[in-house]
C-alpha cells in the first residue's frame, strides 16, 4: 500500500528515558547523548523520519536541553530547515495549564497545540533510547491497512533481565494484536519488547490525549497500552533489521561496542539512508609512530600516542605515550595521560586522566567519570 508520508507528523521524545542513563544525563537530554564517535542519539530518529519522507517533526524536550539545542540548530544538517514544515523544538509548558510532564501523555498534552495545527493525517512518536536506521513508511502503510488505533513497533527475541526490565513486553494473538502488556516486567527469555516507536491517527491522539488528561492519567505505556489493549485496537508491527535498545549505562556501552564488528556498522549506516548530524570539522586523526590501535572508532581531531583497544573515541581525545585504553567510550575532549591504564571507563567531555592512574570498571559496571572531572 501507497501512502503519502508528507501526511505524517513525527514527534520525538528527547528526554523520555533519561532516568534509565541517569549519569549520563545530569547535564544533557537522552537525545543528546554522544554515540559511536560523532553522533548524538537523537540523530537517529531524525534521520530515520526525514529518510522516509517526514518532513515535519517536532521535539518534545522537559529539562537540561540546552546541549539539545545547540546541536540541533535551525535543523539544517537533517535538511529541516524549510520555509513550511521542518523542525520545531517543543520546550515543556506548551499549553498554559500544564506543568513540567510526568508521562508521554502530558508531554503530548502541553504540545497540543502544535499537533492540532500540523498539516497531518497520522502521528509517528518515537524516543531516543533504540538506536537504529528504520524506514517508517512500511510501517505507516501497515498501521492504514490495518485501521489499527494504534500501532507498536517491536521485535520478538532472546533478551536477559537487564533489557526486559526497563521496557515494555507485549502479548499478541495469531493476528499481530495486542491482548496483554508487562511494563518493565523482572524476567528474562524470548518475548516482544517494544522498541517505543508508535504510529497513531492524529485525530485519534488527540482525543485520546484530552480524554486521558481528564482522567488524571499520565503513563501512556500503562494508562493507555495495559489499561486499554482490550478496548482498543492495538497491533504490533515486527521489525527485524538491526537496532540497540539502551536502558542503562552497561547497555550504552554495549551498544557503541557493538558498532566495532563491521556487520553491524553496515547494517546501521546504510548507504542510501545516512544518518545525519552536525558537521564539525577538524584535522585528521595524528598517530605516533609508537602508537598501537585494534578494533576501535576514533573520530576526527584525537591525538594517539599510546595504546587503544575495543573503544570508542569521539572527536579531540589525546592518548599519551605509554597510556593504555581498553574497552572504553572517551568523550569529546578527553585526555588520557602517560603510562595510565583505562579499562572499561566511560569519560564524559573534556575529562582529564593524569599520568601513571588506573581506572578500572566491569561490562556489567562500567566506570563512569563525569564531565570536566579531573582523576
Amino acid at each position: 500500500m501507497d501512502v503519502n508520508m508528507g501526511n505524517v507528523l513525527g514527534l520525538v521524545f528527547a528526554n523520555m528515558h533519561d532516568m534509565t542513563v541517569g549519569d549520563l544525563t545530569k547535564n544533557r537530554t537522552m537525545g543528546s547523548i554522544l554515540f559511536g564517535g560523532r553522533y548524538r542519539l537523537i540523530d537517529f530518529p531524525l534521520s530515520n523520519m526525514v529518510n522516509s519522507g517526514i518532513t515535519n517533526v517536532g521535539v518534545i524536550t522537559k529539562s537540561n536541553y540546552q546541549s539539545l539545542l545547540d546541536h540541533l540548530g535551525s535543523g539544517r544538517e537533517w535538511d529541516l530547515s524549510r520555509k513550511k514544515g521542518g523542525l520545531y523544538i517543543l520546550p515543556p509548558f506548551g499549553n498554559v495549564t500544564t506543568n513540567l510532564y510526568r508521562g508521554r501523555i502530558e508531554a503530548l498534552y502541553g504540545a497540543m497545540s502544535f499537533i492540532k495545527h500540523a498539516l497531518a493525517d497520522y502521528v509517528v512518536l518515537a524516543d531516543c533510547d533504540t538506536v537504529t536506521n528504520m524506514d517508517f513508511k512500511p510501517i505507516v502503510a501497515r498501521h492504514v491497512e490495518s485501521g489499527a488505533d494504534i500501532t507498536v513497533v517491536a521485535h520478538t527475541g532472546v533478551y536477559d533481565t537487564e533489557i526486559i526490565n526497563g521496557s515494555t513486553v507485549l502479548s499478541t494473538d495469531a493476528d499481530g494484536r495486542v491482548r496483554s502488556v508487562l511494563i518493565h516486567p523482572d524476567i528474562s527469555g524470548t518475548c516482544t519488547l517494544s522498541l517505543n516507536f508508535f504510529v497513531m491517527n492524529k485525530q485519534f491522539l488527540i482525543d485520546m490525549v484530552s480524554d486521558a488528561i481528564a482522567r488524571g492519567m499520565v503513563s501512556f505505556e500503562t494508562d493507555i497500552l495495559q489499561a486499554r489493549c482490550d478496548e482498543l485496537n492495538i497491533m504490533v508491527y515486527e521489525y527485524d533489521n538491526y537496532f540497540s535498545k539502551i536502558s542503562s549505562v552497561a547497555t550504552y556501552l554495549k551498544a557503541n561496542q557493538e558498532l566495532l564488528d563491521p556487520e553491524n556498522a553496515r547494517k546501521l549506516f546504510l548507504p542510501k539512508r545516512a544518518i545525519y548530524t552536525k558537521v564539525s570539522d577538524n584535522a585528521p586523526v595524528k598517530y605516533d609512530l609508537d602508537s598501537k590501535v585494534t578494533n576501535s572508532l576514533v573520530a576526527d581531531g584525537c591525538i594517539i600516542e599510546g595504546e587503544v583497544e575495543n573503544s570508542v573515541l569521539f572527536r579531540g581525545v589525546k592518548v599519551a605515550k605509554g597510556a593504555k585504553v581498553k574497552n572504553c567510550i572517551l568523550m569529546q575532549g578527553t585526555s588520557v595521560g602517560a603510562k595510565s591504564d583505562v579499562n572499561y571507563v566511560i569519560t564524559d567531555k573534556n575529562v582529564v586522566i593524569g599520568d601513571n592512574h588506573i581506572l578500572n570498571g566491569a561490562p556489567s559496571y562500567p566506570m563512569y567519570v563525569g564531565k570536566g572531572a579531573s582523576v
